[in-house]
Parts: structure tokens; C-alpha cells; sequence
């Protein structure tokens, strides 16, 4: 059976400094960047809020999708983000529940 994985997008704020990772993991991975154990960009940069992210079938999968993501201009991002999550709202409290 292959692993599945996730892409997801951290903000610092509504509109503020993105971060795109991958996990196959996402609740334990949100919950490491939210309690400053991840060090490097999220933590410098205080990216916590979970604003968007999606599932895939194969972890393979989601890291093509993350670095094609990456490679995207920032309104790109914005659109995908504000398309699933107009508000900004912090997704972490939908993965937990």
C-alpha cells in the first residue's frame, strides 16, 4: 500500500508570508510548525495558521505537487488559498476535529 501524503499552505496572518510544505502527516507536521519545532522559514517567519491544504493519493504525488506550487507567482497562491478559504480561516481546528 502506498503512503498518502498532503501540500499544505501556512500563513502568518490573513495575506502575510506563505509557506508551502508536504507531510504525510498533517495533523503531527501543523502541530510541529504551530509549537515552534520546525526550525528554518515557518518558524522565522511565524507562518502558523493553516489556510489551505490538500490530500493525494501517494506521497510521491504531493511532492511534485509542492514543488510545481513553489515555482507558482504569490497570486497564484492567494487564488487557490481564497478560492477553498476566502476568509483566511485557520483550517488546523477541521484536521484535529
Amino acid at each position: 500500500m502506498k503512503k498518502s501524503g498532503y501540500v499544505y499552505i501556512l500563513a502568518s496572518k490573513p495575506n502575510g508570508t506563505l509557506y508551502i510544505g508536504v507531510t504525510s502527516n498533517l495533523v503531527k507536521r501543523i502541530y510541529e510548525h504551530r509549537n515552534g519545532l520546525v526550525d528554518g522559514f515557518s518558524k522565522r517567519h511565524n507562518t502558523k495558521l493553516l489556510v489551505y491544504f490538500e490530500t493525494h493519493d501517494e506521497i510521491a504525488l504531493a511532492i511534485t505537487r509542492e514543488k510545481q506550487m513553489k515555482k507558482w507567482n504569490r497570486a497564484w497562491k492567494i487564488r487557490l488559498i481564497e478560492e477553498k478559504n476566502p476568509n483566511w480561516c485557520d483550517l488546523y481546528g477541521n484536521i484535529t476535529a
